[in-house]
């Protein structure tokens, strides 16, 4: 397995079609989640994924830069894929993608919009929920918010 980080322009078209299919997969069929999961906040992101030896995506998330979806840089759509969760490749993902919005973009704080019951996963990087829990297509969610001192630490 490969974990792969690219700009948009640099995916291969049958990178972004494994990387729709599985979001699709599991925001829309399994979360069972109507809206336009094709944004063109995509365009404007780099997408952190982990790639098996046979093509298929086990991990996702895109990585956004500040003022797409937010004042702060963000992650968002982050997914592990059926077939391979449990086997700690969401807390990999979240490291990955924090570790280059703050070490590569230089960010010191990244908001993102999580689903109520992984509040307490988010929070072991250091996340703080800022906002009470709303709905967002019928699922209980919470924004969180993770600040990062000037020598790495989250605060």
């Amino acid at each position: 397995m490969e974990w792969k980080l690219k700009a948009f322009d640099k995916l291969t078209g049958l990178e972004v079609y494994r990387i729709l299919q599985n979001r699709v997969n599991v925001f829309m069929l399994e979360q069972n989640c109507l809206y336009p999961e094709v944004d063109n906040k995509d365009l404007a992101s780099h997408h952190l994924f982990l790639e098996t030896d046979n093509g298929e995506i086990a991990a996702y998330c895109r990585l956004l830069p500040q003022g797409v979806s937010y004042p702060q840089a963000s992650i968002g759509r982050v997914i592990v894929n059926q077939a391979y969760r449990g086997q700690g490749l969401a807390r990999d993902l979240m490291s990955m993608a924090i570790s280059y919005i703050t070490e590569v973009w230089g960010e010191r704080e990244i908001k993102i919009q999580a689903q109520h019951y992984l509040e307490h996963f988010y929070g072991s990087f250091g996340f703080k929920g800022i906002s009470d829990v709303y709905l967002e297509d019928d699922i209980p969610h919470v924004d969180m918010l993770l600040r990062v001192e000037e020598t790495g630490a989250a605060e």
